[in-house]
């Protein structure tokens, strides 16, 4: 039984229509598959712009219409991508599992669910489900490799941030707890819930002003959480950065011959070993 590559987890074809259309449409180092996802950014970055848009009650009014006729153009085109990818993959429903084939149905599902539930009152205002067409926005992170290193950096540093956060909620329930006892109810600081949630504020610097404290040693406690929090905002930064240094992103060693097809082509071939065409010069920037 044979094993799917781990650079084609969904199965590529073998040969014919479906091979070219899984080139076209799930690898980027042709011509075809350049201008495919290049296409498909705009047409996603468009649809996330329409979006925005509508959401603005003059606007969508004036130019109600025009967005609804955008809003089925990209919601058919999107879901012909989306069969096309089923098509062309040989374990479909791998793909459809996956996190980007969910992204993918999230993409068009909102719009074709309001044509069932227009106004239905009796729901709680079903409407909402087309604010899920900004997840289109993240159709884009295939085409960007930064966002498989941030993310590898987080996962290796999430124990490290996990004991940062630990130590950070437990400065703040000290302190949110001192500051109950210091204030009292008659400052504001009606419960440690409330306490804490007046540090947590502190902490991060945001300081909404609801809630302040009244007497010199609960100012004096605020100023010192004030200070931590200079310091504890800096650590996740730190931590994440050193993962991120200690990656790098490992050039491609393989490519495709845009004439024939031919895969496994190294990035100092010159001719395709297959067809003799003579290939592109090999760029990558580390």
């Amino acid at each position: 039984m044979s094993s799917t590559p781990p650079s084609q987890p969904f199965g590529k074809p073998v040969s014919g229509w479906r091979e070219s259309l899984y080139t076209i449409i799930f690898e980027a180092d042709t011509r075809a598959g350049r201008m495919f996802d290049l296409g498909l950014i705009a047409v996603i970055v468009v649809s996330v712009i329409v979006v925005v848009l509508d959401s603005v009650g003059s606007v969508a009014q004036r130019y109600g219409t025009v967005f609804n006729w955008f809003e089925w153009s990209f919601t058919l085109l999107f879901t012909a991508e989306y069969l096309l990818r089923l098509s062309c993959v040989r374990h479909p429903m791998r793909y459809a599992t996956s996190l980007f084939g969910i992204i993918d149905l999230l993409a068009v599902l909102p719009t074709y669910v309001a044509i069932f539930f227009p106004d239905a009152y009796a729901l709680v205002d079903v409407r909402v489900l087309r604010l899920l067409r900004v997840f289109r926005v993240l159709k884009l992170m295939p085409y960007v490799n930064e966002y498989g290193v941030l993310l590898a950096a987080l996962a290796a540093s999430r124990r490290k941030i996990l004991v940062f956060l630990s130590f950070v909620l437990l400065v703040v329930l000290l302190l949110g707890t001192t500051m109950y006892v210091v204030e009292g109810p008659d400052n504001g600081f009606t419960s440690i819930p409330t306490a804490v949630y007046w540090a947590i504020t502190a902490v991060t610097t945001v300081g909404f002003g609801d809630i302040v404290p009244k007497t010199d040693i609960g100012r004096a406690i605020a100023s010192v959480m004030m200070l931590i929090g200079w310091g504890t905002l800096a650590v996740p930064t730190g931590i994440i950065s050193a993962e991120l240094t200690a990656r790098r992103v490992p050039a491609p060693t393989t490519r495709t011959c845009p004439n024939c097809l031919e895969e496994g082509l190294g990035g100092g071939d010159r001719f395709c070993r297959r067809c003799g065409e003579q290939l592109p010069v090999w760029r990558h920037d580390v």
